[in-house]
Order: structure tokens, then C-alpha cells, then sequence
């Protein structure tokens, strides 16, 4: 948690300077009488979702200036409906609209990122499957966004190249094999203590790779029919994903199959802003 803290921190840092520039909030400066006037911000859901980014929106206002209160009813993690109060931004005019926009682009997008999952997990419950994340994340963004996936009831599959093993076809094709891939790293210590999962694109080789005694083996871009044999070939010898192309439509039929695991990109590359809005009234400080 302080990683992600940390994280928050220096993007709000750079949102706001990305925003500000060197001259500042110049409409809001010109066109208030008293930039100094109490007022509240108050940010609500004008659609059905899940928040996720609130402590974003506490970073953004620390930067912006003194004297700004933030304040919520509830935590990350909760779903709203239209019309729902989300947060409450308190303090001198100035300095609530100049944080406005990009406190909203951080919690829009978070936001956004927790209801998707969210539907992903609503559409496989009463399965035994866990919506999991991938890398598919915005470069600089992918503690938050992850955080965000947690938020929404899903789980986080690897958090980068370092903390497990994941090889895939280009490394089967390099190292000569999988039992030459899973070797290799098994004598590596680079790769001592890490969880070992392997990509297969048929059922032959998820046959070899069962045998090999791994993890964990990610199924790439089956059928559902494939998948369903699979499980049975595995017999819960090893936790099996499922892969590629997931959609909602498609989801909870491959839950069906009995996979332990669903990956699914669309939930960080691809999902929309939760719509959100501030609008504006009088302090009641």
C-alpha cells in the first residue's frame, strides 16, 4: 500500500504540473472576485458503477493548496448509482476548480477500471473462476490500475516481469521446447521461488506441461470445448487460465468449463471512464 501511495503521489504531482503549467489556473485566477471564497465541490456518479481512486483525489488537493478539506461517505471499493454523492471537496474557490479536472480524470479512469471488473465478476459468479488482470496497463499507471481491479472484486495476476515466471510461446520457441523452457529456469537462480506458469495453444502440450509439474498453465486462445477437456486432462493436478479475446459476452461460459482463472486485458487497456461530476455550492464551513 505505501508503493501505491507513493505512486499517487508523484502522478498527482505530475497531472498538476502537466495542467498548471508555469502560469497557472489563469481563468479561474481572472475571473473570481475572491479567489479565496469557501466552496464546495461536490462529485457525484451520473452513472452505476464502482469508485476506486479517492485517495488520487486527496493527493491531487494536497499539491493544488492549503486550506482544502477532502471528504467522502464511503471508501474505494463501493458501488454507486446516478446521482450518488462520491466525494466533497471543501475550500478557498481557486484551488477546488483548479484540481477539478484532474482529480476527475483520476478517479473517471479508476472508476472506470472497478466497474468493468466488477461486471467481469458479477458474470462469473457461482463459478469457482477468478477474474484476473494482465501487463495491458498505462505505462506509468499500473499500480493504480491494478489497485483498481482489486477494488472492483478481481485479483491481480503478475504485477511485472520480475515477481513470477510466465513463459510464453516466443520463450518456448527460443529456449527449443517447454521441458527445455521450464529447465532452464529451474536452474536459473534469477527466477529461484517464483511461481512457474506455462503457455499452451493445444492440448498436447498442456499434456507435457502437466507432466513437468508447474504452477500454473495459461490457456491461449481455446474453445470452449478445448478448455473443458483440458480441466479434465489437468484433473486439479494444476490451476489452469483461460485467455485471450475474453469478453463479457463470452465470459461466463468459459467459467463453465471449470478454469480456475480468467485473464482478462479489456479490464485496463480498454475500459471506459466511469461518468462522473463535480458541481459546485457553498462551504459549510
Amino acid at each position: 500500500m505505501d508503493e501505491l501511495l507513493s505512486q499517487i503521489e508523484r502522478l498527482a504531482k505530475l497531472a498538476l504540473v502537466e495542467d498548471l503549467g508555469a502560469r497557472g489556473d489563469v481563468t479561474s485566477l481572472a475571473a473570481l472576485p475572491d479567489p479565496q471564497t469557501p466552496i464546495c465541490g461536490r462529485i457525484k456518479a451520473k452513472a452505476a458503477g464502482v469508485i476506486a481512486g479517492l485517495p488520487a483525489v486527496e493527493a491531487v488537493y494536497r499539491y493544488v493548496g492549503a486550506g482544502v478539506r477532502v471528504s467522502y461517505p464511503c471508501p474505494d471499493g463501493v458501488r454507486v448509482a446516478p446521482g450518488d454523492l462520491v466525494c466533497e471537496v471543501q475550500g478557498p474557490a481557486q484551488s477546488v476548480l483548479s484540481g477539478e479536472r484532474t482529480a476527475l480524470n483520476f478517479l473517471q479512469r479508476l472508476s472506470g477500471i472497478a466497474s468493468l471488473t466488477a461486471q467481469f465478476v458479477d458474470a462469473v459468479a457461482g463459478t469457482r473462476a477468478v477474474i484476473l488482470d494482465t501487463r495491458k496497463t498505462t505505462p506509468g499507471w499500473r499500480l493504480l490500475e491494478k489497485y483498481a481491479v482489486r477494488m472492483g472484486g478481481g485479483q491481480n495476476h503478475r504485477m511485472g516481469l520480475y515477481d513470477m515466471v510466465l513463459i510464453k510461446d516466443n520463450h518456448i520457441d527460443a529456449a527449443g521446447g517447454i521441458a527445455a523452457a521450464v529447465a532452464a529456469v529451474r536452474a536459473n537462480n534469477a527466477a529461484a521461488g517464483l511461481l512457474v506458469e506455462v503457455e499452451v495453444k493445444d492440448l498436447a502440450e498442456l499434456r507435457e506441461a502437466v507432466a513437468l509439474g508447474v504452477d500454473r498453465i495459461l490457456l491461449d486462445n481455446m474453445t470452449d470445448d478445448v478448455m473443458r477437456a483440458a480441466v479434465r486432462i489437468a484433473g486439479g493436478r494444476v490451476a489452469l487460465e483461460a485467455s485471450g479475446n475474453m469478453s463479457l459476452a463470452r465470459v461466463g461460459a468459459v467459467a463453465a468449463t471449470g478454469v480456475d482463472y480468467i485473464s482478462v486485458g479489456v479490464l485496463t487497456h480498454s475500459a471506459p471512464a466511469l461518468d462522473l461530476s463535480m458541481r459546485l455550492g457553498k462551504s459549510e464551513s
